[in-house]
């Protein structure tokens, strides 16, 4: 019985570790904002055209995170890191 309760605690912690590993992934979104961020600070050379499209995703990606669609928000805020070239 002994270690049929030791093994339901191991799974217990494994599961409530992998669903924390989970939330971190969700809410790295602000950690992405930041980078991009930084890299507009050094004002790098991009056309008109990338300029804006970075500005927007950034913009569409705080909007996302804010309303809690952290998959949208990666995708958009890594299309604009994609665009930056980080």
């Amino acid at each position: 019985m002994r270690h049929v309760m030791t093994r339901a605690v191991s799974w217990s912690v494994v599961a409530v570790l992998l669903g924390a590993s989970g939330l971190a992934l969700a809410h790295n979104c602000p950690n992405e904002m930041k980078a991009i961020d930084a890299k507009l600070a050094t004002n790098p050379t991009l056309s008109a055209d990338n300029a804006a499209k970075v500005k927007k995703l950034r913009a569409d990606g705080e909007a996302q995170h804010k309303a809690g669609n952290h998959d949208a928000s990666m995708k958009a805020l890594g299309e604009a890191k994609k665009l930056l070239g980080i």
